[in-house]
């Protein structure tokens, strides 16, 4: 007989393919109809679609369970300690202009911490998953965060300049990448896939939503990694993100974290090894 846990993974997994299927039949469709939203972000009609379909599917299965998404209001649920977390595309900039990085983030947040989290990415043909102490899989294959110690061996992956500079943190974000072997400027929850699955050593992001991170947190954790916002602080609801193989976690804050010693030790040069 199958785990509550299972169950509520095959649910996921279930909801992610309902989401390729209605994602890849739109994707790069020359009558997609866009919008730009209050923030000055675009929508498409296929981030709308994805996320009605997927919490109609839940009202149906998991009706005591609460839902929050990127693009509708949240639903409250009866239970009072479920929520599933919802990105139905991340990455809608890539997706309007026909690069294939975006993806579908689900998460479920059970008594305030995240136990599954799946990341689809169907224009690339990966998918990841975890359950909260059970590890974490790209396609099915076991993936484990790498072994790099040393900043100067290690792989950093960011979002955009722009994001940077309007926080006021590029030059902090330079410092890091002069700091390490290689940078390259990925961005959205593939990032964080690369640092899960040991391709990449550091991920972050200076300004995200929970439903950026949610599902992506507890793919990172699950694979051996770490996972934080900027102040150090372990939440994916933080407003900031930064994953790492766990080796050179406090190496990373040292020059882009918000805390109070932040960019001490980078300044003395105590980040080499940890």
């Amino acid at each position: 007989m199958e785990t509550a846990a299972q169950q509520d993974l095959d649910l996921a997994l279930e909801l992610a393919s309902v989401a390729d299927e209605l994602t890849l039949a739109r994707y790069r469709a020359d009558d997609l109809r866009v919008e730009t939203k209050l923030d000055l972000t675009p929508v498409t009609e296929a981030d709308r679609a994805v996320e009605e379909t997927l919490r109609r599917r839940l009202s149906e299965l998991r009706p005591g369970d609460a839902v929050i998404g990127e693009e509708l209001a949240d639903t409250a649920g009866s239970d009072g300690h479920r929520r599933w977390i919802i990105d139905p595309i991340d990455g809608t900039a890539s997706y309007l202009r026909g690069m294939p990085i975006w993806a579908t983030l689900i998460a479920l947040d059970v008594g305030g911490e995240v136990q599954l989290g799946v990341t689809s990415m169907p224009a690339l043909g990966h998918r990841w998953w975890a359950v909260r102490g059970g590890g974490a899989f790209c396609d099915g294959v076991p993936i484990r965060v790498s072994r790099v110690t040393e900043l100067a061996d290690a792989q950093l992956c960011w979002s955009g300049i722009e994001a940077w500079d309007e926080v006021g943190r590029l030059d902090a974000l330079i410092a890091l990448g002069r700091a390490c072997w290689r940078t390259r400027g990925v961005g959205d929850a593939w990032q964080y896939m690369l640092v899960a699955e040991g391709a990449a050593e550091i991920a972050l992001d200076p300004s995200v939503h929970h439903w950026d991170l949610a599902a992506v947190e507890v793919i990172v954790e699950e694979a051996g990694g770490r996972f934080t916002d900027l102040s150090g602080s372990a939440t994916a609801a933080g407003g900031s993100g930064l994953a790492s193989n766990g080796l050179l976690h406090e190496a990373a804050l040292a020059f882009v974290g918000t805390g109070r010693d932040a960019g001490t030790r980078a300044r003395s040069g105590g980040v080499r090894s940890q």
